[in-house]
């Protein structure tokens, strides 16, 4: 059937605006072609704010054609100011180049590699805007950007609002941006960039841009900006972000972030972050009337794709025996406590600091007033409470519970 691609991302909600639909539709029709999204290396890991944009790139595979992942080696140094109150943090090109390498590894997680055909295209575009000479750009290409348009879009209308100061190099990532997908156009033949609703003007630019210097036509394509329940924006949670690396976060905290989804979330993110039918998935709302089933489909199944089926699974039973058993699971995220500390006994608070269960010892101390902390299920009331070697017996660890729903072990280190 044609048009699959589409319809699917339609389907599923993924679509919010094009350039041009009709057009873009014809050409899909007559051939698999390519497309490309953007990521800032920013961080060694990218986090769940970024899924949706990968999702698309799964089905962009899915359907025949072919996803070129465009790594912000060069825009990182700059920073863009979609979507941001402030100037970015400057990093180093070393830095930069280390987080590309981690980030990499997450796409070879998330990607098909065995399709010739549709394996994803690794792009670092320091390739060439770390080579522009600065006069040849400005005659060759700043030439076809007007200062007027560029104060209408949003990411530097918003700052400007808000007496935010906006720096003359932030000013530029749209026109690096821009100059992104013509060099991809004019390199691999890259007819469409996908990216998130915060950055249409750069899309925009860049499909402009292509029509007056490459004579071609492209596209732009964007997804919504995804909020949860509360009105947030999706990809951080009170605790920081929640980062697709395992470095940074464990398989189960993973599967427990989709575990703990707002009822009100559940349906749309089993269409968004999940590879299970549009239509099966309106089945199952209608026949399953316990939404603790459709949080567990939703962790197992997003689990699933970034860390496979068997820790998916191992998740869930963690989850049971910590809950719903009061027991241990095998799978709750660890840290190590030296013999020593133990034996002369070290503080609850300090305990729990040390071994980042929360950010800062204020947070303890309220949490565990507000009655919110326990060790091995038993509750803290006391703030001043000693923790010793006779509380690690028997299993050689303690589970440490903040809340209902956030478990952690303990060990002893042994070595």
């Amino acid at each position: 059937m044609k048009n699959n691609f589409i319809n699917e991302i339609t389907q599923r909600g993924f679509f919010h605006q094009c350039t041009d639909q009709n057009k873009l539709i014809n050409l899909i029709n007559l051939k698999p072609i390519k497309a490309y999204i953007g990521f800032d290396c920013t961080a060694s890991s990218l986090h769940v704010g970024s899924l949706l944009q990968i999702m698309c790139l799964r089905l962009l595979q899915k359907y025949g054609h072919q996803p070129i992942v465009l790594l912000g080696g060069g825009t990182t140094l700059i920073g863009d100011p979609s979507g941001k109150d402030a100037t970015r943090k400057i990093l180093e090109e070393k830095t930069i180049n280390e987080n590309i390498s981690k980030i990499k590894k997450i796409f070879e997680k998330l990607l098909n590699f065995k399709d010739e055909k549709t394996k994803p295209i690794f792009v670092n575009n320091a390739e060439w805007l770390n080579k522009l000479q600065y006069i040849d750009f400005l005659r060759n290409i700043g030439k076809h950007f007007t200062i007027n348009k560029m104060l209408s879009f949003d990411s530097v209308k918003l700052r400007l609002e808000r007496e935010q100061s906006l720096s003359y190099m932030e000013f530029n990532y749209m026109i690096l941006q821009a100059y992104d997908f013509y060099k991809l156009n004019e390199k691999y033949d890259c007819d469409l960039q996908v990216g998130g609703s915060d950055q249409w003007g750069n899309i925009i630019n860049g499909v402009e841009l292509i029509r007056k210097v490459n004579k071609k036509e492209s596209f732009g394509l964007t997804t919504p900006l995804i909020t949860v329940a509360s009105g947030t924006k999706m990809g951080k949670t009170e605790n920081g972000a929640i980062w697709l690396s395992e470095e940074l976060l464990s398989f189960y905290d993973y599967w427990q972030f989709w575990r703990n989804t707002s009822d009100n979330d559940v349906i749309r993110f089993l269409k968004y972050f999940t590879e299970i039918d549009v239509d099966e998935i309106e089945k199952i709302s209608k026949r399953e009337t316990n939404i603790n089933n459709l949080k567990i489909l939703l962790a197992n199944e997003a689990t699933k794709i970034l860390h496979g089926e068997d820790r998916a699974n191992d998740s869930e039973k963690t989850a049971k025996e910590t809950f719903v058993g009061k027991g241990i699971g095998k799978n709750l995220p660890e840290s190590l406590i030296e013999r020593s500390k133990l034996e002369n006994g070290i503080h609850i608070i300090d305990l729990l600091y040390e071994n980042k269960i929360m950010s800062s010892k204020s947070e303890i101390r309220r949490a565990i007033n507000e009655k919110g902390v326990k060790i091995n299920d038993i509750l803290v009331v006391d703030e001043k409470k000693i923790i010793g070697l006779k509380d690690f017996e028997g299993s050689g660890c303690v589970k440490i519970s903040h809340g209902k729903k956030k478990h952690f072990i303990i060990k002893i280190n042994e070595v």
